[in-house]
């Protein structure tokens, strides 16, 4: 099962990433995941991307296409996997189908940009996991504390307004139009279906709907 999960930041693609992969066994691959890998890894590329991450702004496509094709040829994707927020450009989009990597769903979730803002400024994430919450949407059981581990949440560094409006603007300007690519592709290609998921739904509605839509493979 190979899963594409497109939508804005804040739109509600974290958490049911989280709940489809522990659903259906397969590894969540999100840009998020790949970026602090590299941070940990490599100290030029930490300043690289940083200067990308704190201003809102999207990492190149090529970088991304390279990093996300060496990610899926890793063991554990030998039987599927979920691309949480990539691709995010049209670039980059006919650059996954050009590495020969296939895809069975592309899940779309749209939310109004007012709600986003709303849902990032009360993000909270565990920052080693990536695991995210929110303090009105989805809390901890104990506040800014991870369930699993125990150890703090925190506020990332670009979950301001300043730089949500950022990524929005950037998001609607480069991104809009794989809505339309993909459904284009799901009409000339009978192994891949494309669907939209209202993001505005509590998180339980959602994930009957998305129960209901992989299972048709």
């Amino acid at each position: 099962m190979r899963i594409i999960l497109l939508g804005a930041p804040g739109s509600g693609k974290g958490t049911q990433a989280e709940f489809i992969c522990n659903t259906y066994k397969i590894p969540h691959i999100s840009v998020g995941e790949i970026l602090r890998t590299l941070l940990r890894e490599s100290s030029v590329l930490k300043e690289e991307i940083g200067k990308f991450i704190n201003t809102g702004r999207l990492v190149p496509d090529s970088w991304m296409i390279s990093w996300v094709n060496c990610r899926i040829r890793k063991y554990d994707c030998l039987r599927g996997f979920l691309l949480d927020g990539f691709p995010r450009t049209i670039f980059q989009a006919y650059g996954i189908r050009k590495e020969g990597i296939a895809v069975d769903f592309v899940l779309e979730f749209f939310l109004p940009d007012a709600c986003i803002v709303e849902r990032i400024i009360g993000r909270r994430v565990h920052l080693s996991s990536g695991r995210i919450y929110h303090v009105k949407f989805n809390p901890p059981k104990i506040n800014n504390i991870d369930d699993i581990t125990g150890e703090p949440l925190i506020i990332r560094s670009d979950d301001t307004e300043e730089c949500i409006k950022n990524r929005l603007h950037e998001y609607h300007d480069k991104s809009i139009l794989l809505s339309d690519f993909y459904q284009k592709e799901s009409c000339c290609n009978r192994n891949m279906k494309f669907f939209r998921i209202d993001g505005s739904k509590s998180i339980l509605h959602i994930q009957k709907e998305l129960i209901n839509i992989l299972n048709t493979r």
